[in-house]
């Protein structure tokens, strides 16, 4: 952008310094907005005006400019993403730069990806959106109704159960619950998380060597929407079932923070895999029982059905 003393300073040098300033001013003081703006301030002097013509010359160069804008990124203005906008202080024309329409959506945009974070899931779930699921099938048509009447019932600080979708592989589930998520963010404003169950698990095996299992755990239990996404994957021992699973969970019952879980197993599929402990070859009716009995009290179950989309 070239400043009004830019645009002076090469007139300085011609004998005709005042008609080209005159010039200058002309045609900064018929632009439409300029002239708009000073209509509306008819209290500003002439005086006033002429201190004000570097302050309009940099509106009009500005605003030219914002109209040219193709994309944010594109952005030619020295401030990228945003405009000017003129105003009047103690008698003088000021200007100050606001957010342009393309930089409000793109904030928009990045602070609902940061509402709904992920771990270890693929990017295509974070980007989820209900207008974009699959509604061909009617198998499946029942449980995005209910997916879509629980965001918009949601209430947050007071919903206090989750969603059990369960299905055959592949069948959108995952998806079901990001759309969901970013649903939540857009119209709630309402932080959530999906795991993938498998490699959460994983890592915290993994986490106990530089001592960060408590620190994860902590962060896990306290984001106000939770989503495990497929359980019942993973190879189970007592040590996650107990100590991170049955953690989470407990914390989550006792402040009424909702969990929601993708699953290709239904409830009590899912209690036989939490019973039994490959490493240990050993079962566990009871401890099963009392996960299952916090995820059944605190979830609708949700069967999914139709083909399976990823071997399309």
């Amino acid at each position: 952008m070239e400043s009004i003393g830019d645009a002076l300073r090469k007139m300085a040098g011609g004998a005709d310094f005042a008609s080209r300033y005159e010039h200058l001013k002309t045609r900064v003081l018929s632009n439409e907005k300029v002239k708009a703006f000073l209509k509306a301030h008819p209290e500003l002097s002439d005086a006033a005006v002429d201190r004000g013509i570097g302050k309009l010359y940099e509106f009009v160069r500005q605003s030219s400019d914002c109209e040219r804008c193709p994309t944010l990124t594109e952005c030619p203005n020295v401030m990228k993403g945003f405009h000017p906008r003129l105003y009047v202080h103690n008698g003088q024309i000021e200007i100050r730069y606001e957010a342009c329409p393309l930089k409000r959506k793109a904030d928009e945009i990045r602070e609902q990806r940061e509402m709904f974070r992920s771990l270890y899931v693929p990017r295509e779930i974070t980007e989820a959106s209900m207008d974009k699921l699959d509604l061909s099938e009617g198998e499946r048509l029942q449980a995005v109704q209910t997916v879509k009447t629980y965001v918009q019932r949601f209430e947050p600080g007071k919903t206090a159960k989750g969603l059990y979708l369960h299905g055959r592989f592949g069948v959108g589930k995952t998806y079901l619950l990001g759309a969901a998520a970013n649903s939540l963010a857009r119209k709630k404003q309402v932080r959530s998380l999906m795991v993938y169950t498998p490699d959460f698990f994983r890592d915290m095996k993994t986490s106990i060597q530089n001592q960060t299992v408590n620190e994860k755990i902590d962060y896990i239990k306290k984001i106000p929407v939770l989503i495990l996404d497929d359980i019942g994957a993973e190879t189970i021992s007592p040590w996650i079932r107990d100590d991170v699973l049955g953690t989470v969970l407990q914390y989550r019952m006792m402040e009424k923070l909702p969990t929601l879980y993708t699953s290709n197993w239904d409830y009590d599929e899912l209690e036989t895999h939490l019973a039994y402990s490959q490493k240990y070859d050993a079962v566990d009716d009871m401890k099963a029982k009392r996960i299952m009995e916090r995820i059944r009290h605190l979830t609708i179950a949700v069967p999914v059905g139709g083909s399976n989309r990823r071997a399309r």
